[in-house]
């Protein structure tokens, strides 16, 4: 499956974003959250071009880690940043795996619904330059998804 919108971002570029589902899963309101997205880059004063978000399965997902990224070992999310050395603008695509939005949301007491988006916002955090490996950038990759997620959820 295969749903595409271009929105405008800040800048009066235009803002690609696609989702394409291999595995499936309930996304409701996609234009919203395409809107929300490009309104995201907006506030952390990130330039977008074209962002692609694949919904995979733990096998798909754990091949790409093993290939591009040398972990053996099952994730929720892996993001890459396509865009250009030295562009302005941002290209990137994020690979979510849905059985592990399906077991953490679970195992955190969420929705499936919250923990999706919540990866999703991770997703796009990380393109906006956030990490996630020390305690200290954990802990703020954490307060912006919460940040974004009751933003978005108000």
């Amino acid at each position: 499956m295969f749903d595409k919108l271009i929105i405008f971002d800040y800048r009066n570029k235009t803002m690609n974003i696609t989702f394409h589902f291999l595995e499936p899963i309930s996304l409701q309101n996609r234009s919203v959250l395409k809107s929300f997205l490009g309104s995201l880059f907006k506030k952390e004063k990130i330039k977008s071009n074209s962002l692609s978000i694949v919904f995979c399965s733990d096998k798909y997902l754990l091949k790409i880690n093993q290939t591009y990224l040398q972990h053996d070992y099952y994730t929720d999310i892996i993001t890459f940043n396509l865009s250009q050395p030295g562009s302005e603008a941002i290209d990137g695509e994020i690979y979510i795996s849905i059985d592990r939005i399906r077991d953490n949301a679970k195992a955190l007491q969420v929705t499936i619904k919250q923990e999706l988006h919540r990866v999703i916002f991770h997703g796009a955090l990380h393109l906006c330059g956030y990490k996630d490996k020390k305690p200290s950038d954990i802990a703020l990759m954490r307060k912006k998804e919460d940040s974004y997620l009751n933003s978005y959820f108000k």
